[in-house]
């Protein structure tokens, strides 16, 4: 069902997915302890009933149809996996050795959206 979207309903879905996703590991500090796929969820399904557009254009009876969450599932499962999987940048791998050099710290960091947190930590911690 989701592949019968439009492709932008489909590119809306994605972009929701992947910034609810970076914005719920932001909050959790980038902690695997503290991660839970049911709060995640839940923070996105507040996201697409309140906030999102794409939301409305979707047809009442494909909302719940099973076949849909399933699918929804399975984008779910690929978006996480796309984000977790994307390596951080030469630039930002420099920009956080210098700013953790300066502060002594030594936060780890293994994909490009929590270098992005770490980054904007660092760059808290120096008053930047």
């Amino acid at each position: 069902m989701f592949k019968d979207l439009s492709p932008n309903l489909k590119s809306s879905i994605t972009r929701s997915i992947t910034q609810t996703f970076e914005q719920y590991m932001s909050d959790i500090e980038w902690s695997e302890d503290k991660f839970s796929i049911n709060d995640f969820i839940a923070n996105w399904r507040e996201y697409i009933t309140t906030k999102a557009l794409w939301y409305t254009k979707i047809p009442d009876e494909m909302k719940n149809d099973p076949t849909f969450h399933e699918d929804l599932a399975q984008r779910i499962n690929e978006v996480i996996a796309r984000v977790l999987g994307e390596p951080p940048s030469q630039e930002q791998i420099a920009a956080i050795q210098a700013m953790q050099e300066q502060l002594n710290s030594h936060y780890e960091y293994h994909c490009k959206a929590e270098a992005v947190y770490v980054e904007t930590l660092l760059k808290n911690h120096l008053g930047l």
